[in-house]
């Protein structure tokens, strides 16, 4: 996470954006860095169905869209805020700027999108080749460690909808339901008023 007051002195500008406003769409030409000040967004692909596959979901202090950015390529998924946000945007030429003149500043984005890579890795092996509850206990686990601080003993409530579940796996949102019914029953997770409970 980059500091707002780092972002001011580059010119960064905190944009109010409304639930369902687009940032930026699959294929467009990568000009801004973005940060969430608050609230979230959500990048997603559409597959050749119509289908989305959400590709992660960000929340306060992430950064999104950058890999294009450095890259040099267009967005290869789209970015949605998924309630009322702050976000900040940052024109290229001013984030080039930055990482050059703060080198710490630039490892910390280096170790972020390696980390991304390993995500997407998780989820390309688990999609390609294993059942719904699988991928479902791979991703819920992956999120428990990662929103948890690493305290794996403690229980906590997953933050996401079926649907986004779904999206993130690949799987239909009735799959979903059925799976975590499924899990349930078999005491692998608990249900806390619909909510997932690991």
């Amino acid at each position: 996470m980059i500091s707002s007051e780092i972002l001011k002195k580059y010119r960064a500008q905190l944009l109010s954006v409304p639930k369902n406003k687009l940032l930026f769409n699959e294929g467009g030409p990568a000009n801004n860095y973005f940060q969430v000040e608050s609230g979230q967004v959500r990048m997603y692909i559409l597959n050749p169905d119509g289908q989305e596959f959400t590709q992660g979901i960000f929340n306060a202090g992430d950064s999104f869209g950058e890999p294009a950015v450095l890259g040099e390529f267009p967005y290869p998924s789209s970015a949605i805020a998924v309630r009322q946000s702050k976000i900040w945007r940052l024109p290229k030429p001013d984030f080039m700027q930055l990482l050059k003149e703060n080198f710490d500043i630039h490892l910390h984005i280096d170790r972020v999108l390696c980390q991304r890579l390993q995500y997407k890795a998780m989820i390309l092996t688990e999609v390609s080749s294993y059942d719904p509850e699988h991928r479902l206990m791979t991703i819920l686990n992956y999120f428990k460690s990662k929103l948890s601080n690493d305290k794996s003993d403690e229980e906590m409530i997953v933050p996401f909808t079926r649907q986004q579940l779904a999206d993130m796996t690949g799987l239909r949102v009735e799959t979903v339901i059925r799976t975590i019914k499924k899990m349930e029953a078999e005491g692998k997770l608990s249900l806390e008023d619909k909510k997932i409970k690991l």
